[in-house]
């Protein structure tokens, strides 16, 4: 089966990145070959995100086709055909044979906290979710709990990725691989078999696959990839916002006046309580940027961890389910 390509970024628990986007290639020098950069999130206990520019990190070697097609495919939950649903797949590492049992107890349990949050659960009937069995050599991912630990596994998955300690990574050709034995795929998300919290982001989104409070992981990429969402926090990174008007629904350049008189972006929710507490307006900040640039609510999960998606968040997704496949979005 085919995988829709996911122009997304690279988001974790620990971090998260604009991956291809936000890629920088620093200039070689005669000793040195260029040193390629990406922009990583880094999210605190309390849910606030930064981010860091750090080496780019990625492992692309291919999976041994004889171990992928003896995959086992298993549907968690399919409620009709993928040329009109969104289809979720899991693939796991660091399950050996035995552990396969737990691996599925903990996709059924990330597919029911994702779920649990609006608006996938009022519209759960626009997903099918299949599980991949990925059999590893050995349990575990490497640098867990300490670094220096490494265990031959299935995706190569492993937390300390670019010297970040929450950030776990995976090989995503071999993920890719072993996800393409399902009908079809419109979003990625490897579980490890951890207890650690952590996790990354993007076409192959990652969690912890026993910690109960990676899934929020999951959540906020799928604002990404999935409705095509922009980030609303501001990281330091960036004071006044001087470009034009992005082309994500949750973010823009002009205030409530302009946006009334325009009838642009969140126009038609000014005033209206919202989901993620308060009233949809133009609160600056937002894009990494302190000003020159608004979103629509005080606090979403595009700027925090453990909230709701606010009305306009809540719309893109939604029209994003029934157009069946993830949105890119800009960086």
């Amino acid at each position: 089966m085919r995988i829709r390509p996911l122009l997304s970024y690279l988001t974790c628990i620990g971090v998260t990145a604009s991956a291809l986007s936000a890629v920088v290639t620093e200039p070689a020098t005669a000793q040195h070959a260029p040193v390629r950069t990406e922009w990583r999130e880094v999210f605190s206990p309390d849910g606030a995100i930064r981010r860091l520019r750090v080496t780019r990190e990625v492992q692309t070697s291919p999976a041994p086709p004889s171990r992928v097609a003896a995959a086992e495919v298993i549907p968690i939950e399919v409620n009709g055909p993928s040329e009109s649903r969104f289809d979720l797949v899991f693939v796991g590492d660091g399950y050996t044979g035995s552990e396969l049992s737990v691996y599925g107890g903990q996709v059924r349990g990330k597919f029911d906290e994702i779920m649990a949050r609006e608006p996938f659960r009022s519209h759960r009937k626009q997903f099918n979710v299949w599980q991949v069995n990925v059999v590893s050599q050995q349990s575990g991912v490497d640098n867990d709990p300490t670094q220096g630990i490494e265990r031959a596994t299935a995706l190569d998955m492993g937390f300390w990725c670019a010297g970040i300690q929450r950030l776990l990574c995976v090989n995503e050709t071999k993920a890719q691989q072993y996800a393409a034995a399902a009908r079809d795929v419109d979003q990625v998300l490897a579980l490890g078999n951890s207890t650690t919290y952590g996790g990354a982001g993007g076409a192959v989104a990652t969690a912890s696959g026993g910690n109960a409070r990676s899934g929020e992981v999951a959540i906020h990429e799928m604002g990404h990839s999935v409705g095509g969402l922009a980030d609303e926090y501001s990281d330091g990174q960036g004071d006044v916002y001087r470009g034009p008007e992005p082309r994500e629904l949750n973010v823009s350049i002009y205030t409530r006046e302009q946006m009334r008189q325009n009838q642009t972006k969140w126009a038609r929710f000014l005033g209206q309580p919202t989901p993620d507490g308060g009233v949809i307006d133009t609160y600056e900040g937002g894009y990494y940027h302190r000003r020159g640039i608004y979103r629509p609510s005080e606090n979403s999960i595009m700027r925090t961890l453990g909230r709701e998606f606010n009305l306009p968040g809540r719309e893109a997704m939604i029209a994003a389910f029934y157009r069946e496949k993830a949105l890119p979005t800009a960086r």
